[in-house]
C-alpha cells in the first residue's frame, strides 16, 4: 500500500510568477535547499514532457544527495507533474495552481507513492520547510 501526501499552501503572487518559481531551473535553486545542510539543490530542470533532471546537492550519511526525475504533465500555468527518485522509492509529484482572486495563488501538492509513515513524514517536513523559501522567492 502506497501513501499520499497532500498539502495545500497560499501565496500572495500572480500564477506567472509562481508558475516561474515551479519550472525556472534558477528560480529552484532558490529555493530548493538541502534542509540538513542549507546547501542549494543545483538542477537542470525544464518544463518540458520527458526531460529527464537531477536535483543535486551535498550527500549526507543517509542519503546520496540526489534525486532523479522526469516530467510528466506541463500544463502552463495551472499544472506540473514529475517523478522523484531518490533512495530507492519512485514518487509522483504533482503541482496544481489555482487563482483565488485579490492577488491570491493556491499551491496544491500532492506527492504519491510514498512507501511508510516515516517517508510520508519526511516528505512533508521537506515540502513544508521548501514552501516556506518558496515563499520567500516570490517575495524577491
Amino acid at each position: 500500500m502506497s501513501l499520499t501526501l497532500s498539502l495545500d499552501f497560499q501565496y500572495k503572487t500572480s500564477m506567472e510568477k509562481l508558475w516561474s518559481a515551479l519550472t525556472d531551473a534558477n528560480k529552484l535553486t532558490k529555493w530548493m535547499v538541502n534542509v540538513h545542510t542549507g546547501q542549494a539543490m543545483e538542477n537542470d530542470f525544464k518544463p518540458v514532457i520527458g526531460h529527464h533532471f537531477q536535483f543535486r546537492t551535498q550527500p549526507t550519511e543517509y542519503w546520496d544527495g540526489i534525486v532523479n526525475g522526469e516530467v510528466l504533465i506541463v500544463e502552463e500555468p495551472h499544472r506540473l507533474s514529475y517523478t522523484w527518485c531518490s533512495g530507492g522509492e519512485e514518487h509522483t509529484v504533482t503541482w496544481t495552481l489555482q487563482d483565488l482572486g485579490d492577488g491570491k495563488v493556491n499551491l496544491h501538492l500532492e506527492q504519491t507513492g510514498i512507501s511508510n509513515a516515516q517517508a510520508l513524514g519526511g516528505a512533508k517536513y521537506g515540502w513544508s520547510n521548501w514552501c516556506g523559501e518558496l515563499e520567500k522567492v516570490l517575495e524577491q
